[in-house]
């Protein structure tokens, strides 16, 4: 995600960070050259008369609009989508950490060493999942990670699991168990920790179906072939029209719709790591920040801070 302060209309109708004409600019060049080619074209030769007349490319510019409007809303509301599905993990987080340090208590004094280090492996676990959740939907390796929040016997035991974060609040509920046993839970808290840990599964399942369901492939090259046909065709339509502004003409109408077309492939898998996408990094990191503060941790990492104006 692009952090960036405010900054002038001038500056910013001029900058190339985070614009997506550092995507297409390679064919909008290609556009102007076949445009400046076709232009030269009717210029040299004025005994050729152009064929093609803008009523069809005015037609397929409506119905192209309303294509790309509609699949860059569905991207977008993908996009939406996740970031509160983050922003509801962010919080039960936090009300999980708050949980287990109020309600789970000891009966016995002699437990209490053993309670307090109940509590922070269970939360510990928590911050290990929240991580291998991001590495999951990002489908990048969890386990370097996972070493600083893990032991290593748990750590192979997770390699069974082909959903790795699952397998960690699995293991989170073998503790609660544990701890429910050794009467360290009451029966009525019992359940509202596991609806938390529900709910977990509930945002992580969200954000799954998103990753695994795209926008229809056979609509997305549908999209991309008419809008390269289309600016590719533009001058032929144009020409008699515009004459000598044809190249500038189709230089601006192929980067709106090369620019509509690339910022909703982009956004369309918000979990990734282009320019665009949800920063997790920093969303996983204020989750760890805040569950080592519940611990009442004096030394807790740094937040997670943009490189290159690029949060990830």
């Amino acid at each position: 995600m692009i952090i960036r302060p405010k900054t002038s209309w001038i500056r910013l109708l001029f900058s190339l960070q985070g614009s997506i004409l550092v995507k297409t600019w390679k064919r909008i060049l290609f556009v102007i050259i076949v445009s400046s080619l076709v232009t030269y074209w009717y210029w040299s030769t004025p005994e050729t008369e152009p064929s093609l007349t803008p009523l069809p490319f005015q037609l397929i510019a409506v119905a192209l609009g309303i294509f790309l409007g509609f699949r860059n809303n569905e991207a977008y509301d993908r996009f939406w989508e996740g970031r509160q599905l983050w922003g509801r993990m962010v919080n039960v987080s936090r009300t999980f950490a708050r949980q287990v340090t109020m309600l789970v208590d000891p009966l016995r004094e002699h437990d209490e060493t053993d309670v307090e280090t109940f509590r922070q492996d269970v939360i510990l676990r928590t911050i290990a999942y929240v991580h291998a959740f991001r590495h999951r939907l990002r489908d990048t390796d969890p386990y370097p990670e996972l070493e600083a929040y893990l032991e290593p016997a748990e750590i192979s035991e997770l390699r069974r699991h082909t959903n790795v974060p699952i397998g960690i609040l699995q293991n989170i509920g073998g503790r609660l168990r544990e701890a429910y046993r050794q009467r360290w839970v009451s029966e009525y808290h019992l359940p509202v920790l596991e609806a938390s840990l529900t709910e977990m599964t509930s945002v992580q399942g969200g954000c799954e179906r998103i990753k695994a369901t795209p926008i229809p492939f056979a609509y997305t090259v549908l999209i991309h072939r008419l809008v390269a046909a289309y600016c590719v065709a533009l001058p032929f339509g144009i020409y008699d029209n515009v004459q000598l502004m044809t190249p500038v003409v189709t230089l601006l109408i192929s980067y709106s719709f090369f620019g509509l077309d690339a910022i909703g492939e982009e956004i369309e898998e918000p979990f990734g790591m282009d320019a665009n996408d949800l920063s997790l990094n920093a969303i996983s990191r204020t989750i760890e920040i805040d569950l080592r503060q519940i611990l009442a941790e004096e030394e807790v990492p740094p937040p997670w801070t943009a490189e290159d104006s690029v949060l990830t």
